[in-house]
Parts: structure tokens; C-alpha cells; sequence
């Protein structure tokens, strides 16, 4: 302590451009030692920090690599401490970095990095998948040994949710002194998010979360009670926030928690999609030129902004992302295997925009987003495996989430398991016109999410097989 003293005294007189990365010095080490010995504690301030953290360039500290404070950091420390570790012993149950899901992420960061060292600009590419790996390591393959115990899920859950409630009521405080409207719904929810979409897609991979509670039987009256206000306070949050995607992507869930109370297989819905796929591509024309007629814009209350939806004739923000994702389909027909690598698509994009769609709010220098798809970016920066990885993905994982709801034993494990993989849904509907997975905002709980799948899997009792043939016999 005291050689900490006089190294504070002599970096206070002669290096005081060095302050704040000393004083950090004894935090930074008390999360090694926490990481360590008290892993589960730390996970725990993970999940409530994440949504209270607060970017360098919210703080108006960079306007160059930005980082969320305190959470990126953290990650990156578990994952470093979980490397270190792991040289001396197995920390991950090797069932579970056997499972098929996790080797499909593997394949993922595989080709990410074979992408990065192909990439145009192989700095950005370094940093994005960097970022990538601490967010997977933290948020993925530390969290099967704490999520075997359901108890730790719904702990988990609930720090997430109640910071995000602090947020609702900033935020809504803050939106109320401007009558809520709408056009300052974009920027109310800064410092804590960077735009209204990322709020309301936190926001819709929680909801479906908190109904689950209500009917778990093993939990306390009072945490059901705190789950119904909580969900109160997140519909309320997410009609105020204007964030039409996420209105979508709980419509979409809804409509799946309806297959699954009617117990239809995903084998059908399988076959369904691909069908109106179909229909669709045979179609294309004829429904362009009816969405082509709708020039209803995002003003006048909640009907008018669910109509704005499908306004691809008029509506800025519909026309931006049709400029982007064009963009993303010219980038990866320029480079098709490898694409441009990770994370340069804002900074590649500009020269392929085409003057005819060109809206009142493009520009050429990446400052609003990047291809707004988890599917199209991934196509545009690592090529066509980049897409068909999170296709497979995407599949697999609606594959996985509707067996276990058939087959689960447990009441409480069913329902938590089909709350948990509602929430996971509504991100990857929100995937489609939006993406979030390169922010800690989005990341913890959406990689959180996918290892409860993984640990209801392989660690918590399933229903026996029926045996057909001994049925007929008897």
C-alpha cells in the first residue's frame, strides 16, 4: 500500500498524463482477483453493469475505437484469466464445448479470423474480432458451470433486467419532459444505449423472460410480483421508445409461443417457411408494387407506426436500410469468399452506394450504423459462409429451442427454457433490419441466452422416449 502511495505521489508530480491508468491499476486487479475465486459474483455485476454502461464516445472522450466502461474491459479480463487457466486445467465441461451449438460458433470466430487475416483493412478487422472473442468467452463459454443450477439463470436475468429498469425510468423521466416525441425518442436513451433501436431490442429479449416467472412454481411471491412490474415497466418502455422492431420481433414471438402451445413440430414450420419463401420470390413483383403504394410515415400514434413499417416508398429510415443492404449485396458480389472483413463495412460502403437510393439521411462516412443486418454485414464482410453461418445458426438454434420445450421434464425448466429461447428469437427477427452483436449491450444477454439452451440440453432431466412397439404390444 504504501509503495502504491508514493507511485500515486510521484505520477501526480511528474507523469500526470498517466493518473487515471494508475488509479485503475487496483480496480483492474481486484477483478482478476474476483475472476479467480469468485467467478459466479462477478458474472452476476457483469449482467446489472451492462446496462448502465457508458461508451468513451458517449462520454466524449474519443471520437476514434470506442469501448463501454466498465463492462468491455471486464470481458476482456475473464477471457485473458480463462486462457490462463486453462493452460493448467479444463475449466468448461467438455460436453458442452463438444455440443453442437458451440461448434457452430466455433466455426464462426474460425472463419472470422481466416476473413480477418484476408481482410482490407486487417487493424478493424483485429479489434472487431477481438471484441467478438471477449463477448463469447464472457458471456458464452465461462457461463455453462454457473447456469447448471436454474437457480443462477434466474439470478442472472433479474441483475440484467433491474438495471434495465433504471434505464426505463431515466429514460422515460427524460422522454416525458418533451411530452414524448417521437423524433426525440432516438436520442433520449443515450448515454445508456446509442439509439432507440438497441433499447427496444433489449427490451423485447427480456419481456418474454419476465411472463415466463410468473409461472414458475419454485419461485418466491415476490420475485413473480418483481417480474410482473418489471414486465410492465418494459411494455411501456417499448411502445415509448418507437421502436418498431422491436414491436415486430414480440409479434413474431408470440406467433411461435402459439406453434408451441398447439405442439407443432419445427419439422412443419421448416417446410412452411421455405413454402412462403417461395411464394414470396415467385411473387416479388406484384408485392414490391403494393408496398410501393404505401406512403404512410411514422407519425400519428401507434397504428401509423406499425403501417410505417412496410413504407418503402417514403419512409427515410425503411429507404436507409434498402440503401445499405444493397450496398452489403454489392460488396460481397465484388468479393464473394472472403468478403472485406470483419467490421469494415462502414468504412467500404460509401463508393457502392448508387445515387438513385441515396436518402436524406445517408452519408459516406459510417456514422449511422453499419448494414442495419446480422445477416447481410456478415455477408458483406466475410463472404457467403459468413451468411450461410448464421443461417445454420439461426436453424439450429429454433431447432433446438422447440425440442426442448417438448421435451423437457420439469414444469419450471420448460417454462424458463421457452422464455429464454422466446427472448433469443426476438433478436434474431431484429437481426434482420438491425445489428447489435459488435455492442456489450446486446452481446451478454444474447450469448447468455444461447449457453441456458446449451446447459438445458445437457444438464437438466428429460423426458423418456416412448417406445412405440411396446406401446402396440401391450
Amino acid at each position: 500500500m504504501l509503495a502504491y502511495i508514493l507511485g500515486n505521489a510521484y505520477i501526480m508530480i511528474y507523469k500526470r498524463g498517466y493518473f487515471y491508468p494508475y488509479n485503475l491499476l487496483p480496480f483492474a486487479l481486484f477483478i482478476v482477483y474476483t475472476a479467480v475465486f469468485h467467478l459466479q459474483n462477478l458474472v452476476y455485476f457483469l449482467a446489472f453493469a451492462t446496462p448502465l454502461a457508458i461508451s468513451l464516445k458517449e462520454m466524449g472522450l474519443t471520437e476514434g475505437p470506442d469501448l463501454s466502461l466498465p463492462t468491455e474491459p471486464i470481458m476482456f479480463g475473464i477471457m485473458l484469466v480463462y486462457v490462463l487457466i486453462h493452460f493448467q486445467k479444463t475449466i468448461t465441461d467438455k460436453k458442452f464445448l463438444n455440443h453442437p451449438l458451440t461448434l457452430l460458433i466455433c466455426f464462426q470466430l474460425f472463419w472470422m479470423f481466416v476473413t480477418t487475416c484476408t481482410s482490407t483493412d486487417i487493424v478493424i478487422s483485429l479489434k472487431y474480432l477481438i471484441s467478438r472473442l471477449w463477448f463469447i468467452f464472457s458471456c458464452y463459454i465461462i457461463i455453462p458451470h454457473l447456469f447448471q443450477n436454474k437457480k443462477n439463470i434466474i439470478n442472472f436475468v433479474l441483475a440484467y433486467a433491474i438495471a434495465l429498469a433504471i434505464v426505463v425510468c431515466y429514460t422515460t423521466v427524460s422522454h416525458a419532459r418533451f411530452n414524448f416525441d417521437e423524433k426525440i425518442a432516438d436520442w433520449i436513451v443515450s448515454p445508456f444505449y446509442n439509439d432507440h433501436t438497441a433499447y427496444g431490442a433489449a427490451l423485447a429479449m427480456f419481456i418474454p423472460v419476465m411472463v415466463s416467472f410468473w409461472f414458475l412454481k419454485s419461485l418466491s411471491r415476490n420475485l413473480k410480483v418483481l417480474s410482473i412490474i418489471l414486465f410492465g415497466m418494459f411494455m411501456l418502455a417499448i411502445v415509448l421508445s418507437f421502436a418498431r422492431a422491436g414491436w415486430g420481433s414480440l409479434a413474431v414471438a408470440l406467433a411461435i409461443l402459439l406453434t408451441l402451445w398447439l405442439k407443432i413440430k419445427f419439422r412443419t414450420l421448416f417446410i412452411t417457411f421455405f413454402t412462403l419463401l417461395g411464394l414470396f420470390l415467385a411473387f416479388q413483383t406484384e408485392i414490391i408494387m403494393i408496398l410501393n403504394k404505401n406512403n404512410q410515415d411514422a407519425k400519428g400514434g401507434f397504428a401509423n407506426n406499425i403501417e410505417s413499417m412496410l413504407n418503402i416508398s417514403t419512409e427515410a429510415s425503411n429507404l436507409e436500410r434498402l440503401n445499405r443492404w444493397s450496398c452489403a449485396i454489392r460488396m460481397w458480389q465484388d468479393k464473394p469468399v472472403f468478403g472485406w472483413g470483419p467490421g469494415t463495412y462502414m468504412f467500404k460502403y460509401a463508393p457502392y452506394q448508387l445515387s438513385r437510393d441515396l436518402t436524406i439521411i445517408s452519408t459516406n462516412f459510417g456514422t449511422v450504423g453499419n448494414a442495419h443486418s446480422e445477416y447481410l454485414g456478415p455477408l458483406s464482410e466475410q463472404g457467403i459462409l459468413g451468411l450461410v453461418g448464421v443461417i445454420i445458426l439461426l436453424f439450429y438454434v429454433t431447432s433446438l429451442g422447440y425440442r426442448l420445450a417438448y421435451s423437457l421434464e420439469d414444469h419450471d425448466d420448460r417454462i424458463l427454457c421457452i422464455g429464454l429461447f422466446l427472448g433469443i428469437m426476438t433478436y434474431f427477427v431484429h437481426g434482420f433490419i438491425n445489428n447489435f452483436l459488435d455492442t456489450d449491450k446486446l452481446s451478454l444477454p444474447f450469448w447468455a441466452f444461447l449457453a441456458a439452451l446449451v446447459c438445458f440440453d445437457l444438464y437438466y432431466t428429460k423426458k423418456k422416449p416412448i417406445n412405440k412397439n411396446k406401446e402396440l404390444i401391450q
